[in-house]
């Protein structure tokens, strides 16, 4: 039987991807008790990774693209840390954003949103977290964002 979260996945027409393996000596979760910490995830489409800068070669709207897609990636690591059963969500705690951008760049809240307004649409009044959204003068392999995220399981 598809759980509540993965019906609603389904009913969204998204698709997750794997969760991936660390590509360094860390690894992708850490659940101690109710709590599970995901590492952060980096901007990654289809099409590989989403690199750029915002303010000066990347809009708001792709830079909420790449956030988005960092969503995704949290709820498939999230998905693997709670053994394929989504619907263990209790609620999405706080997630945190870097952004890649000039030092002039002062939107960060709305390119994260891209990441926030999918644990929303996925999760509902659960999805609802405390956030940091801030600026970096550059990310790992040149991605445009990377978060990293706290959620509560049952």
């Amino acid at each position: 039987m598809t759980g509540r979260i993965e019906s609603r996945l389904a009913e969204l027409g998204i698709t997750l991807p794997q969760a991936t393996a660390p590509v360094a000596n860390y690894v992708p979760s850490v659940r101690t008790g109710s709590q599970v910490f995901v590492s952060g995830q980096v901007s990654n489409g289809p099409d590989g990774f989403i690199k750029g800068k915002l303010g000066a070669d990347m809009s708001i709207e792709e830079g909420a693209a790449a956030a988005r897609a960092c969503g995704l990636s949290l709820i498939a690591q999230l998905k693997a840390a709670c053994d394929g059963d989504l619907d263990r969500l209790v609620r999405v705690v706080k997630l945190v954003g870097f952004v890649n951008s000039t030092a002039d760049f002062t939107d960060q809240p709305k390119v994260i949103n891209g990441a926030s307004d999918l644990m929303v649409e996925v999760f509902g009044d659960a999805g609802r977290h405390a956030r940091s959204a801030v600026s970096a003068a550059s990310l790992p392999l040149g991605v445009a964002v990377e978060i990293e995220a706290i959620f509560e399981v049952k």
